[in-house]
C-alpha cells in the first residue's frame, strides 16, 4: 500500500514540477485561507487528540506541541502567506560562466523530487511541509504521528483540496497512515523517494538513520548552551536566559543548559529569579547550588547529576554548569551539544568573536535568546525542520534547501579532444 501511495506522489511530482508561481502560490493562498475558514473542524478533531494523549500520558511538553488553537492556526495562515511572497527558488541561475573553448555553463536550481518526512506528534508540521513543498515543485510524503492522527487527517482534507483547485493531482501530497509498518516502507522506497528528513526526538532521528535505505537529512535534537560570561550583562541575561528557556518548552530550540562563569556566581540567583515564577526547576552543580540554596525556591532546586548535562529536556528544567573560563565554557559545549543552537552573553567582543568561531554549531548567538532558531523568524515563512548536519542543509531548512541544482551547457558544436 506504501509502495503504491510512493508511486503516485512520483507521478503527481511530474505534473507539480512544471507548475508556474502563480499556479503554486494561489493553491497556497487558498490552504492559508482554509485553515482559518475550517477552524471549527480542524479544532475539534485536535481537541480529540489532546483527550487521547492525556489518556495515555503524554507529558506537558508533547501535549504543548500537539496542541492546535486560534492563534497557532493563524500563525500557521500568516506563515503560508510569508512564503507566497518570497522568490520562487526553482529555475534561479545560481551561477554562470564562460569556459576559454566558449562552452556557457549556468547553474540552476531545480526542485527535488519527491520529498518524505516522518515526524512526531505536531500537526502544525503537516501544513509547513506542505508549503514548502508546494512552492519548491516537490510532491512530499508525511508520516506523522499516531497522537496527531485526527488532526493532521483534518488538515490533509484542506490541504487535497487547495490542490485540486488549481488541478493538481492530490497524490501530490501524501498523508500514510499511522503505524510503524508505513514508517519502515517510507524509509525503503527506493525510486520512489527522493530524500527522506525526520523531525522529532533523538530516538525518532536515529531509527531513520539506522534503517534508511534513501538519502537522510537530520533535523537534530535540540541540546541548547547558553553561556554567561565574565562581561556578561546581568539585565540583557535575565531577558536571554528566560525567554530561551520558558517561551516555549517544549521545542528543540529551548534552552537546556545554563553555563555561568564562576566569578559571575554572585549574579546566579538574580539571573535564574524570572524562571522561578515560571516554575523551572534547575539542577545545579555543587557551586552553583550553593549559590542558589536559600536565594531560590527550595522546591524547584536540586543537585545536578551527570545524566542532567547532555539532556533536551523538552520540560520547565534546566541544569546549571560553573565554568572557570571560555575555553572550559566551549569545552562543555563541544562535550554534550548537539549542534542545534549554542549562546553566549558578553560585552566582549572579542570573547564573543571566540565564541562564534570555535563553536560547531548550526546557530551561534551573542546577546539573543536562542527562541529565534526557526524558520519563520529568518524570515523563511516556515521550516521542514532545523538540520544540525553540514552536507546539503544547516540550520533552518527553507526553500533554498528543498532544492538542489544542474548544470546547463550550452555552445556551438563543440566536441572535446582525447
Amino acid at each position: 500500500m506504501v509502495k503504491e501511495l510512493c508511486k503516485r506522489a512520483r507521478a503527481a511530482e511530474k505534473f507539480l514540477s512544471a507548475a508556474d508561481a502563480d499556479m503554486k502560490n494561489t493553491a497556497l493562498l487558498y490552504m492559508a485561507k482554509g485553515l482559518l475558514d475550517d477552524e471549527e473542524e480542524i479544532l475539534a478533531a485536535n481537541m480529540t487528540d489532546l483527550e487521547k494523549g492525556r489518556e495515555t500520558g503524554l507529558s506537558e511538553g508533547l501535549l504543548d506541541r500537539l496542541m492546535l488553537n486560534d492563534d497557532r492556526l493563524t500563525f500557521m495562515s500568516e506563515g503560508i502567506v510569508e512564503i507566497t511572497r518570497l522568490e520562487d527558488p526553482v529555475g534561479r541561475t545560481l551561477d554562470s560562466f564562460e569556459r576559454p573553448n566558449g562552452l556557457k555553463i549556468s547553474k540552476i536550481s531545480v526542485h527535488i523530487g519527491v520529498v518524505g518526512i516522518i515526524y512526531e506528534p505536531r500537526p502544525n508540521v503537516t501544513a509547513d511541509i506542505f508549503s514548502l513543498s508546494m512552492k519548491t515543485g516537490n510532491a512530499c510524503v508525511l508520516k506523522g504521528g499516531s497522537d496527531a492522527r485526527r488532526s493532521n487527517e483534518a488538515i490533509a482534507v484542506l490541504l487535497r483540496e487547495a490542490l485540486r483547485s488549481e488541478g493538481i493531482d492530490p497524490a501530490a501530497f501524501t498523508l500514510l497512515p499511522a503505524g510503524h509498518e508505513a514508517a519502515g516502507a517510507l524509509l525503503n522506497a527506493v525510486g520512489y523517494v527522493d530524500v527522506v528528513i525526520p523531525r522529532g526526538g533523538a530516538g525518532l532521528i536515529r531509527f531513520v538513520r539506522e534503517n534508511a535505505r534513501i538519502p537522510v537529512i537530520e533535523t537534530g535534537a535540540g541540546i541548547v548552551h547558553t553561556y554567561f560570561d565574565l562581561d556578561g550583562d546581568l539585565t540583557k541575561g535575565r531577558a536571554v536566559v528566560c525567554n530561551a528557556k520558558t517561551r516555549r518548552v517544549s521545542v528543540c530550540n529551548a534552552l537546556d543548559c545554563l553555563i555561568v562563569h564562576r566569578e559571575r556566581l554572585r549574579d546566579l540567583a538574580e539571573l535564574c529569579d524570572p524562571m522561578a515564577a515560571e516554575r523551572v526547576t534547575v539542577y545545579a552543580d555543587a557551586e552553583a547550588y550553593a549559590a542558589l540554596e536559600g536565594r531560590y525556591p527550595a522546591c524547584l532546586l536540586r543537585p545536578a547529576a551527570e545524566e542532567h548535562f547532555g539532556t533536551e529536556f523538552l520540560d520547565y528544567k534546566l541544569a546549571v554548569r560553573t565554568v572557570d573560563s571560555l575555553d572550559e565554557a566551549l569545552a562543555h559545549i563541544a562535550r554534550y551539544s548537539s549542534h542545534h543552537s549554542e549562546a553566549i552573553v558578553t560585552e566582549n567582543a572579542g570573547t564573543a568573536r571566540e565564541f562564534t568561531r570555535r563553536v560547531d554549531a548550526a546557530c551561534v548567538y551573542v546577546n539573543v535568546s536562542t527562541a529565534f532558531t526557526d524558520g519563520g523568524q529568518f524570515g523563511f515563512g516556515a521550516e521542514v525542520g532545523i538540520s544540525t548536519q553540514k552536507l546539503h542543509a544547516r540550520g533552518p531548512m527553507g526553500l533554498p534547501e528543498l532544492t538542489t541544482y544542474k548544470y546547463v551547457i550550452s555552445g556551438n558544436g563543440q566536441t572535446r579532444e582525447p
